[in-house]
Protein backbone atom coordinates (compact mmCIF):
# COMPACT_ATOMS: atom_id res chain seq x y z
CA UNK A 1 0.00 0.00 0.00
CA UNK A 2 1.45 3.36 -1.07
CA UNK A 3 1.40 6.32 1.29
CA UNK A 4 2.49 9.93 0.97
CA UNK A 5 3.96 11.82 3.88
CA UNK A 6 6.24 14.79 4.59
CA UNK A 7 9.67 14.19 6.07
CA UNK A 8 11.85 17.05 7.35
CA UNK A 9 15.56 16.22 7.15
CA UNK A 10 18.72 18.25 7.80
CA UNK A 11 21.75 17.14 5.78
CA UNK A 12 25.16 18.43 4.81
CA UNK A 13 26.71 17.97 1.40
CA UNK A 14 30.12 18.86 0.10
CA UNK A 15 30.24 21.34 -2.75
CA UNK A 16 32.13 20.38 -5.93
CA UNK A 17 34.86 22.86 -4.92
CA UNK A 18 35.26 21.20 -1.51
CA UNK A 19 35.50 17.79 -3.13
CA UNK A 20 38.16 19.04 -5.52
CA UNK A 21 40.09 20.60 -2.61
CA UNK A 22 40.05 17.28 -0.75
CA UNK A 23 41.41 15.56 -3.84
CA UNK A 24 44.17 18.17 -4.15
CA UNK A 25 45.16 17.69 -0.51
CA UNK A 26 45.47 13.95 -1.03
CA UNK A 27 47.88 14.28 -3.96
CA UNK A 28 51.62 13.89 -3.34
CA UNK A 29 54.03 16.32 -4.99
CA UNK A 30 54.49 14.52 -8.31
CA UNK A 31 50.77 13.82 -8.76
CA UNK A 32 50.00 17.44 -7.79
CA UNK A 33 52.33 18.71 -10.52
CA UNK A 34 50.52 16.53 -13.04
CA UNK A 35 47.15 17.84 -11.83
CA UNK A 36 48.48 21.40 -12.17
CA UNK A 37 49.50 20.74 -15.79
CA UNK A 38 46.03 19.39 -16.54
CA UNK A 39 44.40 22.49 -15.04
CA UNK A 40 46.68 24.76 -17.09
CA UNK A 41 45.54 22.98 -20.26
CA UNK A 42 41.85 23.11 -19.32
CA UNK A 43 41.83 26.75 -18.16
CA UNK A 44 43.64 29.19 -20.50
CA UNK A 45 42.95 32.03 -18.03
CA UNK A 46 45.42 30.46 -15.61
CA UNK A 47 49.13 31.02 -16.12
CA UNK A 48 52.19 29.97 -14.18
CA UNK A 49 55.23 32.12 -13.54
CA UNK A 50 55.78 35.78 -12.74
CA UNK A 51 53.66 38.48 -14.36
CA UNK A 52 55.47 40.89 -16.62
CA UNK A 53 53.04 43.73 -15.84
CA UNK A 54 50.24 44.48 -13.43
CA UNK A 55 47.33 46.78 -14.05
CA UNK A 56 46.45 49.84 -11.99
CA UNK A 57 43.86 49.29 -9.31
CA UNK A 58 41.27 51.67 -10.72
CA UNK A 59 41.45 50.17 -14.20
CA UNK A 60 38.52 47.87 -13.49
CA UNK A 61 36.93 49.72 -10.62
CA UNK A 62 34.00 50.90 -12.71
CA UNK A 63 31.49 48.08 -12.92
CA UNK A 64 29.29 49.20 -15.83
CA UNK A 65 26.02 47.47 -16.41
CA UNK A 66 26.13 45.55 -19.63
CA UNK A 67 23.33 45.58 -22.17
CA UNK A 68 20.53 43.15 -21.65
CA UNK A 69 20.82 39.95 -23.62
CA UNK A 70 17.81 39.90 -26.00
CA UNK A 71 16.07 42.24 -23.62
CA UNK A 72 15.57 39.73 -20.80
CA UNK A 73 18.82 38.10 -19.64
CA UNK A 74 21.36 40.26 -17.82
CA UNK A 75 24.89 38.96 -18.14
CA UNK A 76 26.69 39.26 -14.82
CA UNK A 77 30.21 40.29 -15.72
CA UNK A 78 31.02 42.32 -12.65
CA UNK A 79 34.36 40.78 -11.77
CA UNK A 80 36.72 42.29 -9.27
CA UNK A 81 40.02 41.68 -11.00
CA UNK A 82 41.81 42.93 -7.88
CA UNK A 83 41.03 39.56 -6.28
CA UNK A 84 43.31 37.90 -8.82
CA UNK A 85 46.10 40.44 -8.97
CA UNK A 86 48.39 42.19 -6.54
CA UNK A 87 48.08 45.97 -6.73
CA UNK A 88 50.99 46.81 -4.45
CA UNK A 89 54.24 48.04 -5.81
CA UNK A 90 55.71 44.74 -4.65
CA UNK A 91 53.54 41.87 -6.01
CA UNK A 92 52.73 38.86 -3.83
CA UNK A 93 54.90 36.50 -5.81
CA UNK A 94 57.99 38.51 -4.90
CA UNK A 95 57.22 38.00 -1.21
CA UNK A 96 56.83 34.24 -1.49
CA UNK A 97 59.61 31.89 -0.38
CA UNK A 98 59.00 28.45 -1.79
CA UNK A 99 62.49 26.99 -1.31
CA UNK A 100 62.56 26.06 -4.96
CA UNK A 101 64.85 27.45 -7.62
CA UNK A 102 65.13 27.08 -11.35
CA UNK A 103 68.12 24.84 -10.77
CA UNK A 104 65.74 22.25 -9.32
CA UNK A 105 63.55 22.11 -12.41
CA UNK A 106 62.93 18.69 -13.94
CA UNK A 107 66.26 17.05 -13.47
CA UNK A 108 65.61 13.80 -15.27
CA UNK A 109 68.31 11.17 -15.31
CA UNK A 110 69.02 9.70 -18.74
CA UNK A 111 67.73 6.16 -19.03
CA UNK A 112 69.79 3.42 -20.58
CA UNK A 113 68.10 1.65 -23.45
CA UNK A 114 67.27 -1.93 -22.54
CA UNK A 115 65.41 -4.89 -23.94
CA UNK A 116 62.64 -6.74 -22.19
CA UNK A 117 63.03 -10.06 -20.41
CA UNK A 118 61.00 -11.91 -23.04
CA UNK A 119 62.81 -10.26 -25.95
CA UNK A 120 66.13 -11.35 -24.44
CA UNK A 121 64.90 -14.96 -24.35
CA UNK A 122 63.79 -14.78 -27.98
CA UNK A 123 67.19 -13.38 -28.97
CA UNK A 124 68.85 -16.35 -27.27
CA UNK A 125 66.75 -18.71 -29.38
CA UNK A 126 68.70 -17.49 -32.42
CA UNK A 127 71.69 -19.51 -31.18
CA UNK A 128 69.72 -22.77 -31.59
CA UNK A 129 69.13 -24.57 -34.87
CA UNK A 130 65.34 -24.84 -35.07
CA UNK A 131 62.82 -25.49 -37.82
CA UNK A 132 60.18 -22.87 -38.52
CA UNK A 133 57.61 -24.92 -36.61
CA UNK A 134 59.93 -25.42 -33.63
CA UNK A 135 60.77 -21.73 -33.53
CA UNK A 136 57.08 -20.77 -33.59
CA UNK A 137 56.44 -23.14 -30.69
CA UNK A 138 59.47 -21.83 -28.79
CA UNK A 139 58.39 -18.20 -29.21
CA UNK A 140 54.90 -19.08 -28.03
CA UNK A 141 56.36 -20.78 -24.95
CA UNK A 142 58.55 -17.75 -24.22
CA UNK A 143 55.46 -15.55 -24.46
CA UNK A 144 53.75 -17.80 -21.89
CA UNK A 145 56.53 -17.34 -19.32
CA UNK A 146 55.54 -14.98 -16.49
CA UNK A 147 57.66 -12.16 -15.07
CA UNK A 148 59.09 -14.47 -12.39
CA UNK A 149 60.45 -16.76 -15.13
CA UNK A 150 57.96 -19.62 -14.69
CA UNK A 151 55.92 -21.48 -17.30
CA UNK A 152 52.82 -22.05 -15.19
CA UNK A 153 50.64 -23.71 -17.85
CA UNK A 154 50.43 -27.42 -18.46
CA UNK A 155 51.54 -28.80 -21.83
CA UNK A 156 48.07 -29.89 -22.95
CA UNK A 157 46.67 -26.37 -22.48
CA UNK A 158 49.57 -24.95 -24.47
CA UNK A 159 48.95 -27.42 -27.32
CA UNK A 160 45.26 -26.52 -27.45
CA UNK A 161 45.96 -22.77 -27.22
CA UNK A 162 48.44 -22.85 -30.11
CA UNK A 163 45.93 -24.72 -32.27
CA UNK A 164 43.11 -22.26 -31.61
CA UNK A 165 45.03 -18.97 -31.60
CA UNK A 166 48.09 -19.58 -33.78
CA UNK A 167 46.90 -22.38 -36.10
CA UNK A 168 49.96 -24.37 -34.99
CA UNK A 169 49.04 -28.05 -34.74
CA UNK A 170 51.47 -30.10 -32.68
CA UNK A 171 51.51 -32.66 -29.86
CA UNK A 172 52.59 -32.78 -26.23
CA UNK A 173 55.80 -34.68 -26.99
CA UNK A 174 57.02 -31.99 -29.40
CA UNK A 175 56.13 -29.18 -26.99
CA UNK A 176 57.90 -30.97 -24.14
CA UNK A 177 61.01 -31.20 -26.31
CA UNK A 178 60.95 -27.45 -26.95
CA UNK A 179 60.41 -26.81 -23.21
CA UNK A 180 63.74 -28.55 -22.56
CA UNK A 181 65.36 -26.15 -25.06
CA UNK A 182 63.86 -23.21 -23.15
CA UNK A 183 65.47 -24.65 -20.01
CA UNK A 184 68.88 -24.11 -21.63
CA UNK A 185 68.35 -20.34 -21.83
CA UNK A 186 69.69 -17.80 -19.37
CA UNK A 187 69.02 -17.01 -16.61
CA UNK A 188 69.16 -20.66 -15.59
CA UNK A 189 65.90 -21.92 -14.16
CA UNK A 190 63.77 -20.00 -16.64
CA UNK A 191 60.79 -21.90 -18.04
CA UNK A 192 60.40 -24.11 -14.95
CA UNK A 193 56.91 -25.35 -14.12
CA UNK A 194 57.36 -25.08 -10.32
CA UNK A 195 59.90 -24.12 -7.65
CA UNK A 196 61.35 -27.62 -7.39
CA UNK A 197 62.12 -27.78 -11.11
CA UNK A 198 63.46 -24.21 -11.07
CA UNK A 199 66.00 -24.98 -8.33
CA UNK A 200 67.01 -28.27 -9.93
CA UNK A 201 67.65 -26.61 -13.29
CA UNK A 202 69.94 -24.08 -11.63
CA UNK A 203 71.84 -26.74 -9.70
CA UNK A 204 72.34 -28.85 -12.83
CA UNK A 205 73.92 -25.85 -14.55
CA UNK A 206 76.52 -25.59 -11.78
CA UNK A 207 79.88 -27.38 -11.70
CA UNK A 208 79.28 -30.82 -10.11
CA UNK A 209 80.68 -31.13 -6.59
CA UNK A 210 79.91 -33.38 -3.66
CA UNK A 211 77.61 -30.79 -2.12
CA UNK A 212 75.90 -29.86 -5.39
CA UNK A 213 75.11 -33.53 -6.09
CA UNK A 214 73.78 -33.95 -2.55
CA UNK A 215 71.63 -30.84 -2.99
CA UNK A 216 70.23 -32.25 -6.26
CA UNK A 217 69.39 -35.55 -4.53
CA UNK A 218 67.64 -33.70 -1.68
CA UNK A 219 65.53 -31.61 -4.06
CA UNK A 220 64.63 -34.61 -6.25
CA UNK A 221 63.79 -37.08 -3.49
CA UNK A 222 63.29 -35.16 -0.23
CA UNK A 223 61.85 -31.85 -1.37
CA UNK A 224 58.97 -31.87 1.14
CA UNK A 225 61.28 -32.56 4.11
CA UNK A 226 63.62 -29.80 2.91
CA UNK A 227 60.89 -27.15 2.56
CA UNK A 228 59.56 -27.99 6.03
CA UNK A 229 63.12 -27.88 7.43
CA UNK A 230 62.99 -31.38 8.85
CA UNK A 231 66.77 -31.51 9.01
CA UNK A 232 66.84 -34.44 11.45
CA UNK A 233 65.06 -36.61 8.87
CA UNK A 234 67.56 -35.58 6.18
CA UNK A 235 70.53 -36.39 8.44
CA UNK A 236 69.06 -39.80 9.18
CA UNK A 237 68.11 -40.48 5.56
CA UNK A 238 71.51 -39.71 4.04
CA UNK A 239 73.62 -40.74 7.05
CA UNK A 240 75.78 -37.64 6.73
CA UNK A 241 77.28 -35.17 9.13
CA UNK A 242 75.53 -31.94 10.01
CA UNK A 243 78.36 -30.02 8.33
CA UNK A 244 77.78 -31.78 4.97
CA UNK A 245 74.05 -31.10 5.12
CA UNK A 246 74.77 -27.47 5.94
CA UNK A 247 77.04 -27.15 2.88
CA UNK A 248 74.39 -28.73 0.62
CA UNK A 249 71.70 -26.39 1.95
CA UNK A 250 74.00 -23.42 1.38
CA UNK A 251 74.24 -24.45 -2.29
CA UNK A 252 70.43 -24.36 -2.49
CA UNK A 253 70.17 -21.04 -0.66
CA UNK A 254 72.44 -19.43 -3.28
CA UNK A 255 69.86 -20.17 -5.99
CA UNK A 256 67.29 -17.69 -7.29
CA UNK A 257 63.67 -18.79 -6.78
CA UNK A 258 62.52 -16.13 -9.28
CA UNK A 259 64.98 -16.17 -12.20
CA UNK A 260 62.92 -13.71 -14.24
CA UNK A 261 62.67 -11.24 -11.38
CA UNK A 262 66.37 -10.45 -11.28
CA UNK A 263 66.42 -9.57 -14.98
CA UNK A 264 63.24 -7.53 -14.70
CA UNK A 265 64.40 -5.48 -11.75
CA UNK A 266 67.61 -4.47 -13.48
CA UNK A 267 65.78 -3.16 -16.55
CA UNK A 268 62.72 -1.67 -14.88
CA UNK A 269 62.68 2.08 -14.39
CA UNK A 270 62.64 2.75 -10.65
CA UNK A 271 60.10 5.39 -9.69
CA UNK A 272 61.73 8.29 -7.91
CA UNK A 273 60.25 9.36 -4.60
CA UNK A 274 59.91 13.12 -4.24
CA UNK A 275 59.62 14.11 -0.55
CA UNK A 276 56.69 16.42 0.11
CA UNK A 277 58.30 17.83 3.27
CA UNK A 278 61.77 18.23 4.72
CA UNK A 279 62.74 18.28 8.39
CA UNK A 280 66.13 19.59 9.45
CA UNK A 281 67.78 20.10 12.84
CA UNK A 282 69.04 23.69 13.18
CA UNK A 283 70.76 24.65 16.45
CA UNK A 284 69.03 21.79 18.24
CA UNK A 285 65.58 22.81 16.97
CA UNK A 286 63.42 21.14 14.32
CA UNK A 287 62.75 23.09 11.14
CA UNK A 288 59.99 22.06 8.73
CA UNK A 289 59.73 23.09 5.08
CA UNK A 290 57.21 22.19 2.40
CA UNK A 291 58.61 21.16 -0.96
CA UNK A 292 58.51 24.33 -3.07
CA UNK A 293 57.07 22.41 -6.02
CA UNK A 294 53.80 22.44 -4.05
CA UNK A 295 53.76 26.25 -4.18
CA UNK A 296 53.73 27.32 -7.83
CA UNK A 297 53.42 31.04 -8.70
CA UNK A 298 50.08 31.38 -10.50
CA UNK A 299 48.27 34.41 -11.90
CA UNK A 300 45.41 35.30 -14.20
CA UNK A 301 46.23 35.64 -17.90
CA UNK A 302 46.82 39.26 -18.99
CA UNK A 303 45.18 38.48 -22.34
CA UNK A 304 41.91 37.66 -20.60
CA UNK A 305 42.05 40.89 -18.65
CA UNK A 306 42.60 42.82 -21.88
CA UNK A 307 39.58 41.13 -23.43
CA UNK A 308 37.45 42.31 -20.51
CA UNK A 309 38.76 45.84 -20.90
CA UNK A 310 38.05 45.80 -24.64
CA UNK A 311 34.48 44.70 -23.97
CA UNK A 312 33.95 47.43 -21.36
CA UNK A 313 35.31 50.09 -23.74
CA UNK A 314 33.18 48.87 -26.62
CA UNK A 315 29.97 50.78 -27.35
CA UNK A 316 28.35 48.20 -29.57
CA UNK A 317 28.25 44.89 -27.75
CA UNK A 318 27.42 42.05 -30.11
CA UNK A 319 25.89 38.69 -29.25
CA UNK A 320 29.22 36.91 -29.74
CA UNK A 321 30.99 39.40 -27.48
CA UNK A 322 28.49 38.75 -24.72
CA UNK A 323 29.08 35.00 -25.04
CA UNK A 324 32.82 35.60 -24.89
CA UNK A 325 32.49 37.67 -21.71
CA UNK A 326 30.42 34.92 -20.09
CA UNK A 327 33.17 32.42 -20.99
CA UNK A 328 35.87 34.75 -19.64
CA UNK A 329 33.99 35.22 -16.37
CA UNK A 330 33.67 31.44 -15.97
CA UNK A 331 37.38 30.89 -16.59
CA UNK A 332 38.42 33.73 -14.28
CA UNK A 333 36.23 32.38 -11.48
CA UNK A 334 37.73 28.93 -12.02
CA UNK A 335 41.27 30.33 -12.01
CA UNK A 336 40.61 32.30 -8.82
CA UNK A 337 39.21 29.22 -7.10
CA UNK A 338 42.16 27.05 -8.18
CA UNK A 339 44.69 29.60 -6.88
CA UNK A 340 42.83 29.74 -3.56
CA UNK A 341 42.63 25.94 -3.43
CA UNK A 342 46.38 25.62 -3.89
CA UNK A 343 46.94 28.10 -1.09
CA UNK A 344 44.59 26.17 1.20
CA UNK A 345 46.35 22.96 0.23
CA UNK A 346 49.74 24.42 1.18
CA UNK A 347 48.43 25.62 4.55
CA UNK A 348 46.72 22.31 5.33
CA UNK A 349 49.78 20.25 4.44
CA UNK A 350 52.11 22.45 6.47
CA UNK A 351 50.05 22.71 9.67
CA UNK A 352 49.32 18.97 9.65
CA UNK A 353 52.94 17.94 9.16
CA UNK A 354 54.03 20.52 11.71
CA UNK A 355 51.74 18.90 14.28
CA UNK A 356 53.11 15.44 13.46
CA UNK A 357 56.66 16.78 13.81
CA UNK A 358 55.99 18.19 17.26
CA UNK A 359 54.13 15.09 18.46
CA UNK A 360 57.10 12.94 17.37
CA UNK A 361 59.76 15.49 18.34
CA UNK A 362 61.86 12.98 20.32
CA UNK A 363 62.17 10.72 17.29
CA UNK A 364 63.05 13.49 14.82
CA UNK A 365 65.78 14.80 17.12
CA UNK A 366 67.78 11.55 17.32
CA UNK A 367 66.18 9.06 14.89
CA UNK A 368 65.66 6.28 17.44
CA UNK A 369 62.55 4.36 16.36
CA UNK A 370 61.78 3.21 19.89
CA UNK A 371 61.10 6.87 20.73
CA UNK A 372 58.12 7.04 18.38
CA UNK A 373 55.09 7.86 20.50
CA UNK A 374 51.62 6.37 20.08
CA UNK A 375 49.80 8.62 17.60
CA UNK A 376 46.55 8.19 15.76
CA UNK A 377 44.83 10.44 13.21
CA UNK A 378 42.52 11.89 15.84
CA UNK A 379 45.48 13.15 17.90
CA UNK A 380 46.70 15.24 14.98
CA UNK A 381 43.18 16.31 13.97
CA UNK A 382 42.45 17.61 17.49
CA UNK A 383 45.75 19.48 17.59
CA UNK A 384 45.25 21.37 14.32
CA UNK A 385 41.44 21.63 14.36
CA UNK A 386 40.90 19.62 11.16
CA UNK A 387 38.72 16.64 10.37
CA UNK A 388 40.23 13.17 10.77
CA UNK A 389 39.59 12.44 7.06
CA UNK A 390 41.60 15.54 6.09
CA UNK A 391 44.56 14.43 8.21
CA UNK A 392 44.30 10.99 6.64
CA UNK A 393 44.51 12.54 3.16
CA UNK A 394 47.61 14.51 4.14
CA UNK A 395 49.35 11.44 5.55
CA UNK A 396 48.41 9.22 2.63
CA UNK A 397 51.15 8.53 0.04
CA UNK A 398 53.33 11.42 1.18
CA UNK A 399 56.95 11.37 2.26
CA UNK A 400 59.14 13.50 4.50
CA UNK A 401 62.88 13.92 4.10
CA UNK A 402 64.51 13.59 7.54
CA UNK A 403 68.13 13.46 8.71
CA UNK A 404 67.59 9.68 8.99
CA UNK A 405 66.25 9.07 5.51
CA UNK A 406 63.06 9.60 3.55
CA UNK A 407 60.07 8.24 5.48
CA UNK A 408 56.44 7.52 4.60
CA UNK A 409 54.37 9.77 6.85
CA UNK A 410 51.76 7.19 7.76
CA UNK A 411 54.52 5.03 9.29
CA UNK A 412 54.64 7.48 12.21
CA UNK A 413 51.09 6.53 13.22
CA UNK A 414 50.54 3.67 15.64
CA UNK A 415 48.22 2.43 18.36
CA UNK A 416 49.19 2.49 22.02
CA UNK A 417 49.62 -0.29 24.56
CA UNK A 418 50.27 -0.25 28.28
CA UNK A 419 53.61 -1.44 29.63
CA UNK A 420 54.05 -2.99 33.08
CA UNK A 421 54.31 0.50 34.60
CA UNK A 422 50.99 1.59 33.11
CA UNK A 423 52.61 3.93 30.57
CA UNK A 424 51.37 4.22 27.00
CA UNK A 425 53.92 2.87 24.52
CA UNK A 426 53.74 2.69 20.75
CA UNK A 427 53.14 -0.62 19.03
CA UNK A 428 55.97 0.45 16.70
CA UNK A 429 58.34 0.34 19.68
CA UNK A 430 57.18 -3.17 20.57
CA UNK A 431 57.57 -4.39 16.98
CA UNK A 432 61.10 -2.97 16.87
CA UNK A 433 62.08 -4.77 20.07
CA UNK A 434 60.45 -8.01 18.84
CA UNK A 435 62.40 -7.79 15.58
CA UNK A 436 65.67 -7.27 17.47
CA UNK A 437 65.00 -10.29 19.70
CA UNK A 438 64.37 -12.53 16.69
CA UNK A 439 67.48 -11.24 14.89
CA UNK A 440 69.63 -12.09 17.91
CA UNK A 441 68.12 -15.54 18.61
CA UNK A 442 70.00 -18.82 18.15
CA UNK A 443 68.90 -19.88 14.67
CA UNK A 444 69.55 -23.54 15.48
CA UNK A 445 66.88 -23.23 18.18
CA UNK A 446 64.60 -20.33 17.15
CA UNK A 447 62.23 -18.99 19.76
CA UNK A 448 58.53 -19.94 19.49
CA UNK A 449 55.86 -17.30 20.02
CA UNK A 450 55.18 -18.21 23.66
CA UNK A 451 58.86 -17.76 24.56
CA UNK A 452 58.94 -14.46 22.66
CA UNK A 453 55.96 -13.34 24.73
CA UNK A 454 57.82 -14.27 27.94
CA UNK A 455 60.93 -12.32 26.89
CA UNK A 456 58.88 -9.23 26.04
CA UNK A 457 57.08 -9.59 29.36
CA UNK A 458 60.43 -9.58 31.16
CA UNK A 459 61.32 -6.37 29.30
CA UNK A 460 58.17 -4.73 30.61
CA UNK A 461 55.75 -5.40 27.75
CA UNK A 462 53.02 -7.85 28.85
CA UNK A 463 51.78 -9.17 25.50
CA UNK A 464 49.77 -12.30 24.69
CA UNK A 465 51.15 -15.01 22.42
CA UNK A 466 48.49 -14.36 19.76
CA UNK A 467 49.54 -10.69 19.68
CA UNK A 468 53.15 -11.80 19.12
CA UNK A 469 51.97 -13.90 16.17
CA UNK A 470 50.08 -10.91 14.77
CA UNK A 471 53.11 -8.59 15.03
CA UNK A 472 55.39 -11.26 13.59
CA UNK A 473 53.12 -11.58 10.55
CA UNK A 474 53.08 -7.78 10.12
CA UNK A 475 56.89 -7.83 10.18
CA UNK A 476 56.88 -10.64 7.59
CA UNK A 477 58.78 -12.96 9.95
CA UNK A 478 58.02 -16.71 9.62
CA UNK A 479 57.24 -19.10 12.48
CA UNK A 480 60.08 -20.54 14.56
CA UNK A 481 60.34 -23.79 12.57
CA UNK A 482 60.83 -21.91 9.31
CA UNK A 483 63.57 -19.74 10.86
CA UNK A 484 65.63 -22.75 11.82
CA UNK A 485 69.15 -23.12 10.47
CA UNK A 486 71.74 -25.80 11.07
Amino acid sequence: MLKQFLNLKLSQKLSPQQIQLMKLIQLPTQAFEQRLKEEMVENPALEIGKEEESYEKDEFDNNDDYDDYEGTENIDTEINIDEYLSNDETPDYKLQANNYSDDDDDRESPLAESISFHQDLINQLNTFILTDEQRSIAEFLVGSIDDDGYLRRNVQDIVDDMAFTQAIYTDEKTVEKIVHIIHELEPSGVGARDLQECLLLQLKHKTPTEYVELAIDILENQFDAFTKKHYDKLLQKYEITQEKLKKAIEEIEKLNPKPGGSFDSSSRVVEQIVPDFAIRIVDGELELTLNGRNAPTLHVSKDYQEMLQTYKDSRDKSHSQKDAVQFIKQKLDSAKWFIDAIRQRQETLFVTMNAIMHLQQDYFLDGEETKLKPMILKDVADMVGLDVSTVSRVANSKYVDTPYGTKLIKEFFSESMKNDQGEDVSTLEIKKILKNIIEEEDKSKPLPDDQLAEILGEKGYPIARRTIAKYRDLLDIPVARMRKKI
